[in-house]
């Protein structure tokens, strides 16, 4: 199916034009009429794309083969969403896939203007006017916007809210222990942050919040905004780009730096990676921008041209001066979340993100009604959410896999009671059938 392309009129026609024939019937005379289909063939109505390919992948199995795994309903940063045959054919291209450092711009107009567009559709994504070319995953992205907040506000104190991803925060205490940055924890009260007066140790020069923050609850952003006013931190917003479909953006929030895993868009779950930072900012941080940055400008002749931009800035060149290290980006996945989110259009992400969110809904009420399931916090929720169990988390994550389910992500070790506490999605892949029988086994796994 990610190959299949029919063939245009004029295809056809100089097919036969070569054959010195002029109609497909001319071509097929040669078939008795005795074995020939008279007639429309009798075939079921149409379905979409990833439930032909699901009902393929159900064939499949009958080989006696593991075929797609377990049925996902964990998320926590990396999700099991529709990936289009359309994105995989042409993200394959052997142009994306083989020309990836465009250190000469005269010979990488293509994969120049491909990444251009994938940071056009960032920067509206977030509701910011500048997006870099990418990063490596969401974790480095929240470590580079760290380091431009801090130098953007002299103040090495770091305000890092719990809401954020547990392995994003270690990535972040990591390369502190390198900068000298002050990284001070905000714990989540009640599902989400609740900001605390400055300290002996000053006010923060950098606050992190999440949105919808790891246990999938809605932060309460123009909180975050009035702390940074009153304190003259910088504020830098880990977002969910496909909540990004409804929500209002961060940047219309007041959130100078935005961050993000853009995993969601073309990449599918491949063991941890490759994934992909996203990371957006006012122009005023443009000289401490992270990375790559792809400029449009116009060549000798007049002609649009594109080209890695401001590459004299102290990322490069005045070393010593450098807020980041990253020189480069990860241009394959960038191209490929472009032609995902082209693919979905504004609709089309406002749909995914009305999809996810009503099929997480409808597993969290159904969930509800189990004897001794309760959620983790009275919080709004978006596409993601907590709940606390009668039994081990463990224990239900272990029963439900032999019962064909990935059931969630076990939260023990990160949060307050996690040990007994799950969280869950269901993204717009999962159908009615899927939650059901996930419910009923979730049912007898916690009995």
């Amino acid at each position: 199916m990610a190959t299949y392309i029919p063939h245009t009129d004029d295809e056809i026609a100089t097919m036969l034009a070569s054959l010195g024939l002029t109609s497909l019937d001319e071509l097929f005379s040669s078939i008795p009429e005795a074995i020939r289909v008279h007639g429309a063939l009798e075939l079921a109505a149409g379905v979409g794309e990833p439930d032909a390919l699901a009902h393929l992948e159900s064939l499949a199995d009958r080989n006696g083969r593991q075929g797609h795994g377990l049925v996902c309903f964990a998320g926590g940063g990396a999700y099991d969403h529709e990936i289009p045959s359309v994105t995989r054919a042409l993200a394959g291209r052997s142009e994306f896939v083989t020309s990836y450092t465009p250190y000469q711009a005269e010979v990488a107009q293509g994969v120049l203007q491909a990444l251009f567009e994938y940071q056009t559709m960032v920067a509206r994504l977030f509701g910011l006017p500048l997006a870099n070319a990418s990063l490596y995953d969401g974790a480095s992205a929240t470590v580079e916007a760290v380091n431009l907040g801090v130098a953007a506000s002299g103040r090495p104190l770091v305000w890092l809210s719990e809401g954020i991803h547990p392995h994003w925060r270690q990535v972040v205490v990591t390369c502190a222990t390198g900068t000298g940055h002050e990284i001070t924890t905000v714990p989540l009260s009640g599902g989400t942050t609740r900001w605390p007066a400055p300290g002996p140790g000053g006010p923060p020069g950098v606050i992190v919040v999440g949105q919808p923050n790891y246990l999938g609850y809605l932060e309460d952003l123009t909180a975050a905004r009035a702390v940074c006013d009153a304190t003259g931190a910088v504020l830098v917003v880990a977002a969910d780009p496909v909540a990004a479909g409804v929500l209002c953006s961060p940047g219309a929030q007041g959130a100078d730096v935005v961050v993000g895993e853009g995993q969601a868009f073309g990449s599918p779950l491949g063991f941890g990676g490759p994934y992909l930072g996203l990371f957006a900012c006012r122009e005023e941080h443009v000289r401490r921008l992270p990375g790559r940055l792809v400029g449009e400008t116009v060549d000798t002749a007049g002609r649009r041209a594109y080209v890695t931009t401001l590459r004299t800035r102290e990322q490069d060149i005045r070393r010593e001066k450098a807020t980041s290290n990253v020189c480069t980006n990860q241009t394959l996945m960038a191209i490929t979340a472009a032609i995902q989110l082209a693919w979905l259009g504004t609709a089309g992400l406002a749909e995914m993100a009305r999809r996810c969110a009503r099929a997480t809904h409808f597993l969290f009420d159904a969930l509800m009604a189990i004897d001794g399931v309760v959620p983790y916090a009275d919080a709004p929720f978006l596409r993601e959410c907590a709940v606390r169990l009668p039994v081990p988390a463990a224990t239900v994550v272990d029963r439900m896999a032999d019962a064909g389910f990935l059931a969630g992500v076990d939260l023990a070790g990160t949060y307050d009671g996690g040990d007994h506490a799950l969280l869950v999605t269901a993204t717009e892949r999962r159908t009615r059938q899927e939650i059901d029988a996930y419910v009923a086994a979730f049912t007898k796994a916690v009995a």
